[in-house]
């Protein structure tokens, strides 16, 4: 049975907004309705490229009754106010990552749409690239035995490449600077293979980009089952790099964009390729927000993992600042 596409409205135009939009392009499930930012400008481009209308004002797009949900790129600091009036509104939200800039906020954010009985996704896309879904099959069918460890790494080049009066780069709009912004990508993906983190040790420092937030970082992470994971992100590279490597006592894997994925069994000398399709994890995303909306179920990335996540880099900010080890329960209790 053909699904009813669904009637959104895009809030917040910058260039993550057209990557999104694109995708629901690529998707049947998607009818992009209208869309809403103050910039004059942004929002007649926007409108003009995707064939969509010019909302008024974010008020007139809460009133219409024809809009269902709510493609949310606004800034951190203001997912709590917009998601609230969405979901009072009676309308579903597919919100950007990260949740919000606090923990307090993200956890607000889940009981608000909870309450209003709409649907919440957060957009981690990375978790669904089919290297990562393949070492997870792997993991859940036990062969990897108990896990160990990991590595991750997400670098950029952006010297020179960033506008400085982007919320995105400012320690007020992106506290935590490149770890909050591209780093919880691959928290989201290590928890998902590793299992939860329950205590981070952080470092952090500012090298190559003008501002002031940080451009390099790394995470010690240690999992509620024991396992230790190690994260580096990083704006100041010489080039994009991607990197993961789990550990388990039966087996190993290992992704780069460079090599692919690898697959090395305890005993063997050498790792074996492993052939994946390339997937639209984006697509794939959004398909799973009509689907829940459609049909029930809840997103893979909802409001309170989102709010976990964010707990995990938070923990990490504060260890950078204070020199210790921190419990992300005590951040997810609070204490920020």
């Amino acid at each position: 049975m053909t699904m009813k596409p669904l009637r959104v409205a895009v809030l917040g135009i910058g260039w993550w907004s057209d990557v999104l939009a694109d995708a629901c392009k690529r998707s049947d499930l998607f009818d992009i309705a209208t869309c809403f930012t103050r910039s004059p400008d942004k929002r007649a481009a926007f409108a003009a490229k995707y064939g969509c209308a010019q909302a008024e004002s974010y008020d007139a797009i809460l009133k219409d009754s024809s809009i269902e949900a709510i493609i949310n790129t606004t800034p951190n600091n203001i997912h709590l106010e917009t998601t609230r009036e969405a979901a009072a509104a009676g309308k579903h939200v597919f919100l950007d990552k990260p949740i919000a800039n606090t923990v307090a906020e993200g956890l607000e954010i889940a009981r608000v749409c909870a309450k209003a009985g709409v649907v919440l996704a957060l957009g981690y896309q990375r978790r669904r690239e089919s290297h990562f879904r393949w070492i997870k099959a792997e993991i859940d069918a036990g062969r990897f035995g108990k896990l160990v460890q990991a590595e991750g790494n997400i670098s950029r080049d952006r010297l020179g490449k960033i506008d400085l009066s982007s919320w995105r780069y400012q320690a007020a709009g992106m506290p935590g600077g490149v770890m909050l912004q591209i780093g919880i990508h691959y928290v989201d993906v290590l928890e998902f293979l590793m299992g939860p983190v329950k205590r981070v040790s952080g470092m952090s420092n500012r090298l190559v980009l003008p501002g002031d937030n940080p451009d390099v970082a790394n995470l010690i992470l240690e999992h509620e089952n024991g396992a230790i994971s190690n994260l580096t992100a990083s704006y100041a590279s010489a080039s994009e790099y991607y990197m993961m490597n789990i550990y388990g006592k039966e087996a190993s894997a290992y992704y780069d964009p460079f090599n692919g994925l690898r697959h090395l069994k305890r005993g063997e000398t050498k790792a074996t390729p492993v052939k994946t399709e390339t997937n639209d994890a984006i697509r794939e995303e959004l398909d799973e927000f009509v689907h829940c909306i459609r049909n029930g179920g809840k997103p893979e990335t909802g409001g309170e993992w989102a709010s976990r996540n964010l707990a995990v880099i938070k923990a990490g900010v504060r260890s950078a600042r204070e020199g210790r080890a921190i419990d992300v329960a005590d951040v997810l209790a609070g204490e920020e």
